[in-house]
């Protein structure tokens, strides 16, 4: 990274409140921490950003305490007051924008473009939940008994657990938290321990809103911790809803331990996300679309794209313009914008990467563009690897697994019939596409016989989900739903109510009880 580059990051941190070290377990404005101490390395140039002392069993104790006193009066305050403290977030990050694009692309290995739009995300987060926050409605439906009213209410649910990933280290956390925020919940957050410092640059920036408008401690709380925090607040009677984005694996868990414990949880696990590219497809278009989604954040997205599944006639064309869109790609310094394609988050996802190309090759995979790991100057982090295609079968193991990286899978297909049972014959179900320009394509795929995803596109890729929609997926994706559309009743507990305005009392069902 040159200099101008370095000058420009440590100048963001700064704005950002991050410093040399830093203390990651926070109520509200300050932080404190009395756990180890990790370092923040960024998977751009290998450099130590800087260290983070993590939160202990104690800091724990003391965040669920404060949030728990925080909740009793937050809940009081009327909804579109809350929407107002998302309000002032929102202007506060655009304020930001920059500097924590900047940092979400450092730390964790995204574009600068797509770090620019993780933080817009948040914004247009923010946006919709102000105007959310005067729309929690109830529903009034008609008694049977005479002189009785029956309506429904929603109410907040009290502590609201947030879990996430390092792939979008604050737009997730974001979608959460101002859903739960303007239903009247408190939130703690514990953020992957591969971005840390993009949480505390975000709990600097709600700190501000906090302090300006005197709130409470307890509403915005930040735990930097490993995996025996998180265990806590999975298995914890007060943390009333989980939210957790992560692998499939550690999913199933979360659900068995929240579950036990009657508690709510949001899951948002693994993706294999296929695009079906018809014969009848702008096929300038679907290259377009298949390219960003396998190759954008490095294939590090649960909606990149994973599979391609191509009709047989337009096959060798499709194949051909995708092995040269590929041999134009850049890859490099995700903070030069001329570069397509950043670092993997880590070594570990290296390795991940290679072990995928070698039981891909063991099944009989055959790569018309080979993959590899980038070495030189330019890529002294070790985390550069070279996005690869691959001829495969729908069957192969490898393919039914979901590997984070840049590894894109070619699938032949004669009949859309046949197209569409290969999409769903994964054991994940979050993203799907189809490209087409055949209205009877695209609404067969959109049926009740079409794709079994969470979500169905057409003629556009598997990621990039806009936040007006509700975001989740079926099958090993969880289930879970976060963002837009009426998601926010997650985040609420539903409550019938009755009121009896008349002189007497019947009983539902016309039963009799007279004394």
């Amino acid at each position: 990274m040159n200099t101008r580059d370095q000058f420009s990051i440590q100048k963001s941190l700064e704005n950002l409140g991050i410093n040399a070290t830093n203390l990651g377990s926070s109520t509200g404005v300050d932080f404190f921490a009395t756990g180890e101490v990790i370092k923040s390395q960024s998977p751009t140039d290998g450099q130590e950003i800087a260290s983070i002392t993590t939160s202990s069993e104690a800091d724990y104790n003391k965040v669920i305490e404060k949030a728990e006193k925080a909740f009793l009066e937050f809940r009081m305050i009327p909804a579109p007051k809350r929407g107002e403290i998302v309000r002032q977030f929102g202007e506060k990050l655009r304020h930001y924008k920059d500097d924590l694009g900047k940092l979400v692309s450092y730390e964790m290995g995204k574009s600068l473009q797509e770090g620019l739009g993780e933080v817009q995300e948040m914004i247009d987060i923010c946006d919709f939940a102000v105007g959310l926050s005067r729309q929690l409605h109830g529903f009034t439906m008609h008694s049977e008994r005479p002189g009785h009213r029956m309506y429904e209410q929603y109410h907040p649910l009290g502590i609201v657990g947030v879990i996430s990933a390092f792939n979008f280290p604050v737009a997730v956390w974001s979608w959460n938290v101002t859903l739960a925020w303007i239903a009247g919940n408190v939130c703690i957050w514990k953020p992957s321990e591969k971005t840390p410092l993009c949480a505390i640059a975000c709990q600097n920036i709600i700190a501000e809103v906090i302090k300006e408008n005197n709130l409470p401690e307890g509403i915005s709380n930040l735990l930097v911790a490993d995996h025996v925090i998180g265990d806590k607040m999975v298995n914890d009677k007060k943390v009333a809803l989980i939210s957790f984005t992560g692998s499939t694996r550690v999913g199933r868990e979360v659900n068995k331990n929240v579950a036990a414990r009657f508690g709510k949880s949001i899951l948002e696990l693994g993706g294999n996300n296929a695009i079906i590219i018809s014969d009848k497809a702008d096929l300038d278009m679907s290259i377009i679309g298949a390219v960003f989604g396998a190759v954008g954040t490095a294939g590090q997205r649960c909606t990149s794209t994973r599979r391609l599944i191509i009709h047989e006639d337009v096959y060798d064309a499709v194949k051909d313009r995708l092995v040269k869109a590929y041999g134009q790609l850049k890859i490099g310094n995700p903070l030069d914008q001329h570069n397509h394609v950043g670092p993997l988050i880590d070594k570990h996802a290296v390795n991940q990467y290679l072990e995928s190309i070698e039981k891909c090759k063991a099944e009989g995979g055959n790569f018309v563009v080979e993959g590899g790991v980038l070495e030189g100057a330019d890529y002294e982090s070790g985390c550069y690897v070279k996005p690869c295609i691959a001829e495969v079968q729908n069957s192969y193991k490898i393919v039914q697994h979901e590997t984070f990286a840049p590894i894109l899978y070619l699938i032949k297909y004669k009949t859309l019939e046949e197209a569409i049972a290969l999409q769903n014959d994964v054991p994940q179900g979050l993203s799907s596409a189809i490209m087409t320009q055949s209205l009877r394509e695209s609404e067969l795929f959109l049926s009740q016989a079409g794709s079994d995803c969470g979500i169905a596109n057409v003629n556009i890729g598997t990621s990039g989900a806009e936040i007006g929609g509700a975001f989740g997926g079926e099958k090993e994706t969880g289930g879970g739903r976060e963002s837009g559309s009426d998601a926010w009743k997650y985040y609420m507990r539903r409550q019938t109510n009755t009121i009896n305005y008349s002189t007497g009392l019947p009983l539902a069902q016309g039963i009799k009880f007279d004394l």
